[in-house]
């Protein structure tokens, strides 16, 4: 019913739609761009560069989170998306000689751009969805964001397969055009915020709120520790394939496909399992799952190993979901976009991190000795999270 109750909500539903669009378009330019990289240099090391360009801007998040809490937020919504559909169409433009310059030129904006439209959106919603759908509205923005995730990339490598990156090109512009359109039919009044309220605390206010606050400074930390051990179950994954399983190293995006589903499964069920247990409980929960299916991993078999993989994929995000939910309702609004960018900020730098420190790792550490102890580490994080609920005593869930 809550689900359906999000759906009949004209500006959740414009937000999700928003989302699906964009995302689409973003999720297959993600694969596409390393592979174009590929074929016109010969080069993994630029490559893979690629990925780090697009993340490169969340460092900068609580500065561009700013931005969400300075201008109007749908407004904003509309002028980054116009922006980046030209910005990536101009790569059609360029000729030969620049066209790696440019395009990591290009997916640095688009990194930054992500930022202010992940800040802007969460706090355009805080304000605009009832605050008993939050959970929902974020577990159904999980759904979108991996669904597109295991359908987008394989639209956008086919594409460039059969027919190059211009296609590709074109239909990440015309996606970001579509979402200006989606986002440009909200009608939210936004509460006025002068110019003294946002820009009080600057833009170190949102990490200053999450360090000061007893509900958001556990989770946010809870979620930066659960991302460092996905970085290193990310960065293993390879290892986990030819060692473990004895299979090709192509098996790995089957891996991948069976975490996406549980990802999806569980943002399906993220806002009514919110609305029955306090965030704290159902993000340790979550912890606890990833936790056992990231050790189970290393010593499984293939049907096994199929199953981890679900579970890591369920209980992944629960964490993520319950710190968003927790800022969207906590935060002032004059400072939720910086806190909202601050918050993400802290929970996937870890994870870039991990993914290539953990590259180096494995190589020296087996995988039936660093998943174990990724996965001992997890379940420390979900008793201290959990326990900490209990210390401070029973509450309504969801607080």
């Amino acid at each position: 019913m809550a689900l359906g109750a999000v759906v009949r909500d004209r500006t959740a539903l414009l937000c999700l739609t928003g989302l699906l669009v964009s995302g689409f378009g973003t999720s297959a330019m993600w694969l596409t761009a390393g592979i174009w990289v590929k074929s016109l240099t010969g080069s993994d090391s630029l490559a893979a560069l690629t990925v780090c360009a697009m993340w490169a801007p969340v460092l900068a998040g609580p500065a561009l989170g700013a931005v969400a809490d300075r201008v109007p937020r749908r407004a904003l919504l509309v002028t980054v998306n116009l922006v980046m559909a030209g910005l990536v169409a101009s790569l059609l433009l360029v000729g030969p000689d620049d066209r790696i310059g440019a395009l990591f030129a290009v997916l640095l904006v688009y990194g930054a751009s992500g930022v202010l439209l992940d800040a802007a959106e969460a706090a355009l919603v805080a304000h605009a969805v009832d605050t008993r759908l939050l959970g929902d509205f974020n577990g159904l923005r999980t759904t979108v964001n991996e669904g597109m995730k295991l359908l987008a990339p394989l639209a956008g490598a086919g594409l460039f397969t059969r027919y190059g990156a211009g296609p590709v090109v074109v239909l990440d512009a015309v996606t970001f055009a579509l979402a200006a359109l989606v986002f440009a039919r909200l009608r939210v009044r936004e509460p006025a915020r002068g110019r003294k309220a946002a820009r009080r605390g600057g833009t170190a206010a949102g990490v200053r709120l999450l360090r000061g606050s007893a509900v958001l400074r556990p989770l946010v930390c809870a979620g930066a520790l659960t991302m460092l051990l996905a970085g290193l179950n990310g960065a293993s994954v390879y290892a986990v394939v030819e060692d473990t399983l004895g299979r090709s190293p192509a098996y790995a995006g089957v891996l991948y496909a069976f975490q996406g589903a549980g990802s999806v499964a569980i943002g399906l069920l993220a806002g009514p399992l919110l609305r029955r247990l306090p965030e704290r409980t159902f993000a340790a929960a979550g912890i606890a799952v990833f936790a056992v299916a990231v050790g189970v991993r290393a010593v499984g078999g293939g049907p096994v190993a199929l199953a981890a993989s679900v579970a890591i994929g369920a209980g992944l995000p629960c964490v993520l979901i319950a710190a968003m939910t927790a800022v969207q309702r906590e935060a002032p609004d004059a400072v939720l976009g910086r806190t909202a960018a601050a918050a993400n900020s802290l929970m996937t730098v870890p994870n870039a991190l991990a993914l290539a420190g953990g590259a180096g790792l494995v190589a020296v550490v087996s995988v039936q000795v660093l998943l174990p102890a990724a996965a001992v580490a997890g379940l420390l994080t979900a008793a201290r999270l959990g326990g900490r609920r209990r210390k401070h005593g029973a509450g309504p869930a969801g607080a």
